[in-house]
């Protein structure tokens, strides 16, 4: 196993260890809280957590490949397998961006934007995400079985799948990279740094508490940061290799950063989350009063005649219990 096949084990590893049970965990905390009130970030965030997961459990085909002696899907689950993967990972840039155009309008236009504000409104926009990312899929399930290539034409050299490519791939596959990476990061990029500077001027100017202003500029900074950090480096591999006409040799490694975005976003959900909500510790109180509901409790009592009685109970059934006892000891 070479250096790069032994880090992506070690990464795609963390990723399912850390993110499965976060993003579950993330998933848990927002079905309760759009049970309250449901919220376009709200809804965006579902979107993203479903995304994550969705990557997640494709992980472990990832993992197969790496591992000796290696597996590669055949040239029909080729094309699907790679759809599923980065049609996920292109999910998650999209919805990160929906969620900072939503704390954009909601801090430059905030009596306009509650007017507007209406769950359905956002449920279309997402729609609208998952059509460009699945339209964008099939345009490449398309290039791969047709205009003249074989289903075997993306398969490399056949131990997985977009690897090693001849010049002939290259000149097909490079163009809608670039377009991928254009349409998909550096566009919502923008729209990410245009968003969250505008949030953070019109908090520098605002009556909030420099606490709260501090809070929302780190997690301002925070997302952006993640955002660059885990889909920067594959899709800047995207516009090297479209301008040298090659399959950059680092692009392997690029990818990695982008399976960690799958255990990052949920700490980022948790930072969301209102001062009420409070992350984990809500959630931890949530379980609590759900199993003190459903746990019985064990009294001891003593009737009349000195007998020492052990009482199952739960919730007001103790003072049903009790009476009797007493009127029987009369």
């Amino acid at each position: 196993m070479d250096p790069v096949d032994t880090l992506a084990l070690a990464i795609y590893s963390v990723t399912i260890l850390l993110g499965l049970p976060a993003n579950i965990l993330a998933l848990y905390i927002f079905y309760h809280r759009a049970r309250a009130r449901l919220t376009p970030n709200l809804i965006y965030m579902i979107n993203l957590c479903l995304s994550d997961l969705a990557f997640i459990l494709i992980l472990p085909l990832k993992i197969l490949e790496v591992v000796p002696p290696g597996w590669s899907p055949t040239s029909f689950l080729c094309p699907l397998y790679s759809l599923a993967h980065f049609g996920t990972v292109y999910a998650s840039t999209c919805f990160l961006t929906a969620v900072s155009a939503g704390r954009y309008l909601g801090a430059a236009f905030p009596i306009r934007y509650q007017l507007y504000k209406k769950p359905l409104y956002s449920c279309l926009v997402c729609v609208a995400i998952w059509t460009l990312v699945a339209f964008h899929g099939i345009l490449l399930l398309i290039l791969e079985t047709s205009l003249g290539a074989n289903a075997t034409l993306f398969m490399g050299n056949g131990s997985a799948c977009y690897q090693e490519f001849s010049p002939e791939q290259l000149a097909l596959l490079a163009p809608v990279r670039l377009e991928l990476s254009v349409a998909l990061f550096f566009l919502p990029l923008a729209i990410m740094v245009f968003c969250y500077a505008s949030c953070i001027h019109v908090l520098i100017k605002s009556r909030l508490h420099e606490q709260k202003k501090r809070r929302e500029v780190r997690l301002a900074v925070a997302t952006l940061s993640v955002f660059v950090l885990c889909f920067g480096p594959y899709n800047l591999s995207h516009v090297v290799g479209y301008a040298r006409s090659e399959d950059v040799w680092w692009r392997r490694v690029a990818l990695l950063p982008s399976a960690c975005n799958a255990f990052l976003d949920p700490l980022i959900f948790y930072f969301l989350s209102s001062a009420k909500d409070q992350g984990l510790a809500w959630v931890w109180r949530s379980m609590g009063q759900r199993l003190g509901k459903g746990t019985r409790k064990r009294t001891l009592v003593t009737t009349a005649q000195g007998k020492c009685l052990l009482l199952e109970s739960s919730g007001d059934w103790t003072t049903g219990l009790l009476g009797s006892i007493s009127n029987s000891g009369r």
